[in-house]
């Protein structure tokens, strides 16, 4: 799936928001391992992540080849500051209408709208893919996460409150939201 847009940044800086493809490999590893070290908020550590910049490159050529998954890349002066993409749920029929969206942004980059934008791309390209319902999980105690998803069109529908186990915290809650696209 492609996808190219220029959005400018609550601090005036110019963003390009667009696939990654495998000449984004090496850049989008880092930008991953980076963004895995700044936050207890995403799924793994960065020492869990195994993958190279060669599967990674892999990786974002076949969502930019896809018909319905896209990972899109923010770039800031010609450095990849973040990424957020939708991947299909399953190909079986009764669940072939949802996608799973993920996201993570330099925490240099936080509250500028950054999240937000990458979020409505990611939500445009959805609903170009034929998706019925884009869901995603949140750490409760994401809570500026938490309301950036509900102002996007977001609604809580579970909780787990042992979902993920920190090596900081302990048991981390967990909301699943979903968004209808029809």
């Amino acid at each position: 799936m492609q996808y190219h847009q220029t959005i400018q940044l609550k601090n005036g800086k110019t963003c390009t928001l667009r696939n990654g493809t495998a000449q984004d490999g090496q850049a989008a590893l880092d930008i991953f391992i980076l963004t895995h070290e700044q936050t207890d908020n995403l799924l793994s550590y960065p020492d869990e992540i195994t993958f190279t910049a060669e599967e990674e490159a892999d990786f974002l050529q076949k969502k930019a080849d896809s018909e319905n998954e896209i990972e899109i890349l923010a770039e800031i002066g010609g450095r990849i500051v973040g990424t957020a993409g939708i991947g299909q749920k399953s190909p079986k029929y009764k669940l072939r209408h949802r996608c799973e969206f993920g996201i993570s942004i330099d925490k240099k980059y936080w509250g500028l709208g950054l999240g937000r934008a990458l979020t409505e791309a990611c939500i445009e390209c959805a609903k170009k893919a034929g998706y019925e319902q884009m869901e995603l999980e949140v750490v409760a105690e994401n809570e500026r996460a938490v309301r950036m998803y509900e102002r996007a069109g977001f609604t809580e529908y579970g909780r787990n409150p042992r979902d993920f186990k920190s090596r900081l915290t302990g048991y981390q809650e967990v909301i699943y939201m979903r968004k209808e696209l029809t």
